[in-house]
């Protein structure tokens, strides 16, 4: 399988991302590493293309985001955990609805143009 880069992977970036999220909390590595083991390694995804999708989601009240507590006794610098809000869960139900209805209307004329 190709990987998946560019403008198809931006498109999609957010539903990704909230997708991820609705499992479970998670600070950008960890996303970064969830979204490549769900995509079996066909995403080819950068930890600075997604911390701009984290902030602009963060802006628009989709997901919320705290600093790692100090009570973890990890080295280096401290993390950024990242959560989806009832917001976001909204929009991530929304946004699934999108996907499926685009799914299916490319999947006709795919299908139906061959």
């Amino acid at each position: 399988m190709e990987k998946i880069t560019g403008d198809l992977l931006r498109g999609h970036l957010d539903l990704m991302v909230l997708s991820v999220l609705e499992r479970g909390e998670a600070h950008g590595y960890e996303i970064v590493q969830r979204l490549g083991t769900l995509a079996a390694g066909a995403l080819q995804l950068k930890e600075g293309t997604l911390y701009p999708a984290l902030y602009r989601l963060e802006e628009a009240g989709m997901i919320k985001a705290r600093w790692e507590s100090g009570a973890n006794e990890r080295r280096g610098p401290r993390r950024r955990i990242y959560r989806l809000t009832s917001k976001g869960s909204s929009e991530l139900a929304r946004q699934r609805d999108t996907w499926r209805d685009f799914v299916s209307v490319v999947g006709r004329i795919v299908e139906l143009a061959t």
